[in-house]
């Protein structure tokens, strides 16, 4: 299985030689805001709001100063808007107000602004700060199922046994090829199976071809 694991790893390498976020932003706090909207909502859609909503703001002052109906209203065709709005200003405001304006760069210390999870933490952590962590989602736990590198049943699990895994490996670059991966070839619904160089490896095709 270890043995696997790397090859599975060099693979990915090989696909994405160049691998990072398709999230649009300019600085460290648009990428956390970009990475709070994302929730169950495509980057594709989040980058057609934020060409435009990033021009209003760069820092947690200027956000906080557009108040949480403005930002509503820049957010408003992705889902769970009026959640991420109330939490977008709020982040904002903590930040502002308890942290200096600065995003703390410390996993359990990120996960206390609002509407960040381990998940947000993590994926903000391994793009501005290249930390060794790998973001689980439902799509990188459907993924790593597939390639037998775990047996799990939700991504909370995937997300502690990878870690125990995988230790030593550059999770960072691991978590830009396997979001890329699920992307472009492993989709829940009609995978590129025919295409895919890693079908060797996959349970799917025993399953489903």
């Amino acid at each position: 299985m270890i043995k696997n694991i790397k090859k599975i790893i060099q693979i990915l390498d090989e696909i994405f030689q160049n691998p990072k976020t398709e999230l649009y932003y300019k600085n460290e706090f648009q990428l956390l805001v970009a990475i709070i909207m994302s929730a169950q909502t495509t980057d594709k859609q989040v980058n057609k709001i934020n060409k435009n909503f990033f021009e209003k703001f760069s820092t947690p002052k200027e956000l906080f100063e557009l108040w949480e109906e403005e930002i509503k209203n820049n957010i408003k065709t992705i889902g769970l808007y009026n959640s991420k709005a109330k939490n977008i200003f709020l982040t904002a405001k903590m930040l502002l107000e308890n942290y200096n304006s600065q995003i703390p760069e410390n996993l359990q210390e990120l996960q206390k602004l609002p509407w960040v999870w381990v998940k947000t933490a993590k994926v903000w952590l391994s793009i501005i700060k290249n930390s060794s962590y790998l973001a689980v989602d439902t799509h990188v736990h459907r993924v790593l199922n597939r390639l037998w590198v775990v047996s799990t049943k939700t991504p909370i699990e995937t997300d502690k046994v990878a870690s125990k895994k995988l230790n030593g490996e550059d999770l960072a670059r691991l978590h830009h090829t396997l979001i890329l991966f699920w992307r472009y070839y492993c989709l829940a619904k009609n995978p590129k199976c025919n295409w895919c160089k890693l079908f060797e490896f996959c349970s799917y095709k025993e399953k489903n071809i």
